[in-house]
């Protein structure tokens, strides 16, 4: 495609170009399905026709990549509300998954006709399918490998031995007879059943935390796999649920997620408080954009009593790709004066941070690293 077609599919058709220029064949048909979204004002649209919208999903599936016809399904649905796409099985099975559309999903699960459950299930599926093969093995990296570095056994059980380090550590006892090391001294990581740290993730459940939300569930379901480490995971919006029992399944998690209520932080943290039983090895991550419909006077003074007890709180106004977010300034400030850490993290950065938080690093000095702009 040349320059001047490349322009005239930006710039419109008619007298938006300047020009008058025309397009043929693959342009035309192109120019087309971004008319229907883009100008649709002026040309009427898709409109609310099943037909209309399945086959301009197919369209932009033919003439678009797929990272150009997510933006485009996202556009679609909050620039002419056609959530009733989301209602048609015939319309979920043409679309291109990703996080918004899971969160969009989510939000609407209550209003999503039995016909097409089983079909929104499976477009999550795909998606948390596709995140837990990216994410799972940088996070358990990341976690096990501080956990093992800070922790070890000397006197393990023979299933407990690390073989690697007991091996250099003993080769001052090699015996060239026997050809053989005698192990003096054993080396191990202690029991893996036992959890070394603890960790409770609290999320707000908020319709403008979304994406947040989805991430936070592949991310609680990955930790809740590693034995050294002990997973809570608890949302929120004006009452407060304990999914930890969904955490084997990060879809039966998120399908458990109430997307668009209001926001109590304080009650979620009072109830943290009540099901924290070590507090100087836990870590609690705090997923909001601070904006405290209950009482933020109470919010604060729960947050001030879980640092003096030795949990190390970080507060995240964010977990996702989408850029910088709304929050609440005052409440942010407040936190960051406790010496609270709070700021937007991407999914990327977030194994990292949790190795870090879990070997105690302070982790304000682990944001300004990472170039993570906290908020003061």
């Amino acid at each position: 495609m040349d320059n001047l077609n490349k322009w005239r599919l930006v710039l419109g058709g008619n007298d938006a170009d300047g020009k008058g220029y025309s397009l043929s064949g693959v342009e035309l048909q192109m120019d087309k399905t971004l008319e229907a979204l883009y100008d649709s004002e002026k040309k009427g649209g898709l409109g609310s026709s099943s037909p209309n919208v399945s086959r301009w999903l197919g369209d932009i599936r033919t003439f678009f990549p797929a990272s150009v016809v997510q933006v485009m399904q996202r556009d679609a649905i909050q620039r002419l509300n056609i959530t009733q796409m989301l209602f048609e099985k015939e319309m979920l099975e043409n679309v291109e998954p990703d996080v918004h559309l899971v969160a969009t999903l989510l939000t609407l699960r209550h209003a999503i006709p039995d016909k097409t459950k089983d079909t929104a299930r499976q477009v999550v599926r795909r998606v948390v399918d596709e995140l837990l093969k990216k994410l799972s093995q940088p996070t358990q990296q990341a976690i096990t490998g501080s956990l093992h570095r800070s922790v070890r056994n000397r006197r393990p059980r023979h299933n407990e031995i690390n073989w690697h380090a007991t091996i250099l550590k003993n080769l001052q006892h090699y015996q060239p007879e026997y050809k053989t090391i005698i192990p003096e001294t054993r080396i191990g990581y202690g029991r893996k059943t036992n959890s070394l740290k603890d960790v409770v993730l609290c999320l707000d459940q908020s319709g403008s935390m979304g994406t947040s939300v989805v991430y936070s569930g592949i991310f609680g379901s990955v930790m809740a796999s590693i034995p050294a480490i002990k997973t809570k995971m608890i949302v929120f919006d004006t009452a407060v649920a304990d999914l930890t029992e969904e955490l084997a399944d990060p879809v039966d998690l998120l399908f458990g997620v109430q997307l668009g209520g209001g926001t109590d932080i304080q009650a979620a943290l009072s109830y943290c408080q009540q099901i924290i039983t070590r507090p100087a090895d836990t870590v609690l991550v705090l997923i909001t954009d601070l904006f405290e419909g209950g009482n933020e006077e109470r919010m604060r003074r729960r947050a001030a009593e879980l640092t003096a007890a030795g949990v190390q709180v970080i507060v995240l106004l964010a977990l996702n790709d989408d850029g910088a977010p709304s929050y609440d300034h005052d409440n942010a400030r407040y936190l960051s004066n406790l010496g609270i850490p709070v700021f937007a993290c991407t999914p990327d950065k977030f194994p990292d941070l949790m190795a870090a938080a879990l070997s105690k690093q302070d982790i304000n000095n682990w944001a300004s690293r990472e170039d993570l702009v906290l908020k003061k």
